[in-house]
Order: structure tokens, then C-alpha cells, then sequence
């Protein structure tokens, strides 16, 4: 079963949308040097965002959203790429998107701007299992995920009707449906309604097994990978309330 498409080539930087960042190279435990981007908050904020992408492309093709999350919501941006996409070594698996993830904390720590207190973590698609996994290890203030999957032998089920076995042959790979009840820290779940390859059921699946404080928000219009734009305010406005309530530790989402 096919999970990852990496693309080598980053043809886009944050620089193209007019937002000033950092080149980063960093190091796994085993070695492998990582490429990520450091994209400075606006204004005085100190809360930093850890962004696990999806399986397909590299971090240039986040770009655009890049861009948004910068200029609606102000925060610093940490985004890097698994061993195997764009510029980063190596070859990617579960275990070592794990391990980069790991590493990508790592470096944040090492940062002498970054408090790690006012750290969030937000995964999309198959980044959404991989921020399930570090929250559990290491807890951030909070985690966003965006058009999540139960785990990778729903998505066999889904993907591949006809074959009887498909689940059984993903395995418990990529079980964040198992494992999001070890997650103690305020979560909101968002799924496009519209999603043509994780089905919005996927979200749901995951949203109740999560602990609380926890919100789910459904996206009429939105599909698999553009929820930043067809989610329009809604997305947006919602996310920048999410990050305010993390900030009142006396209430918490609704």
C-alpha cells in the first residue's frame, strides 16, 4: 500500500508570497539532516505553531498557506519537511516521521526566542497522526487537526472496497483512532464536509474519541485540501478564537 508521494524539488518559498522566514537544517538523532522553514510571528506573540504536513508534495507546497496563517493570525511558523521530501535525507516511513517530528522539537528548543509553553501543534491530513503521537510524549498548549484520518486501516477500507484483506494489510499503522485518548490538551478537529479523500466520518470517528476539552467544526464547502480557502472566515475565525482560548486557561473550547 502506497502512503507517501514526496516531490524533491521546492519550487516555492515564503519569500514568493512576500513573508520573510528562515532556511533551517537540522539534525535527526540518527543523523539525517532536515530542512524546515522558521517564519517569524507578527507583533509581539510568542505562541509558535508546529506544522506536520501530509504525504504528498514538500513544504513549498504550502506556501499560500503559509501566507494566510502568517498575516490572519500572527503567529512564528515552524514547518519542515519528513526524511525523503524536498530537501531533507533519507526516506520516509511511520517511524521516522515520528522521529523527525522529535527532531523538529528538538530544534525549536534550541531556539532561544521560543517558549515552549506557548507551543501549538498543527497536523493535516497524515501530519495530523504524527501531532497525535508527539502530544502524547510531549504535551503543547494545544493542537489543531485539519482533515484528519482515523487510522491508515479505515483508510484501506475506504480506499479499497474489493479487497477484502486491505485493512488487515495496513496493519495498525498511522493509529491515531487508538491512541487520542492519551492526548490531554485542548483540540479542535476540523474536516471539510466535502472531503473527497478523507471522508468527513474519518474526522468525526477521531473527535470522539478524543479527550475533552475538544471541538470539531464541519466545513460545508470544503474538500480535502483547500480548507483554508473554501473554509473561508468561518476556518479562519475559528482558529483565531481556538488560539484566544488557549490564552484563558480558566475557560476552554466549546
Amino acid at each position: 500500500m502506497f502512503i507517501f508521494f514526496p516531490t524533491r524539488e521546492v519550487f516555492y518559498t515564503p519569500k514568493m508570497v512576500g513573508v520573510a522566514y528562515e532556511d533551517v537544517y537540522f539534525r535527526t538523532y540518527a543523523g539525517q539532516r532536515l530542512h524546515g522553514w522558521y517564519v517569524p510571528g507578527t507583533g509581539d506573540t510568542d505562541v509558535t505553531w508546529l506544522w506536520f504536513h501530509g504525504n504528498g508534495g514538500n513544504i513549498g507546497h504550502r506556501v499560500e498557506e503559509i501566507a494566510q496563517i502568517h498575516r490572519r493570525l500572527g503567529v512564528n511558523l515552524f514547518i519542515f519537511d519528513y526524511r525523503g521530501y524536498g530537501k531533507s535525507q533519507g526516506g520516509p516511513s511511520e517511524k521516522a516521521t515520528y522521529r523527525d517530528a522529535r527532531a523538529a522539537l528538538e530544534y525549536l528548543n534550541s531556539r532561544p526566542d521560543f517558549a515552549q509553553e506557548r507551543l501549538v501543534y498543527f497536523g493535516r491530513s497524515l501530519g495530523a497522526a504524527v501531532s497525535v503521537e508527539l502530544a502524547i510524549e510531549h504535551p503543547p498548549m494545544g493542537m489543531i487537526l485539519v482533515s484528519p484520518f482515523a487510522s491508515l486501516s479505515d483508510m484501506a477500507k475506504i480506499a479499497y472496497p474489493q479487497i477484502q484483506f486491505a485493512s488487515w494489510l495496513a496493519g495498525k499503522r498511522y493509529d491515531s483512532l487508538a491512541r487520542i485518548n492519551q492526548v490531554v490538551v485542548p483540540s479542535i478537529i476540523i474536516h471539510g464536509e466535502q472531503d473527497e479523500i478523507v471522508p468527513v466520518s474519518q474526522g468525526r470517528k477521531l473527535y470522539q474519541a478524543a479527550n475533552h476539552p475538544k471541538q470539531f467544526l464541519g466545513l460545508p464547502a470544503a474538500g480535502h485540501n483547500d480548507t483554508n480557502t473554501a473554509g473561508g472566515g468561518l476556518y479562519w475565525d475559528t482558529l483565531a478564537e481556538f488560539l484566544k482560548t488557549l490564552s484563558q486557561p480558566s475557560q476552554s473550547p466549546g
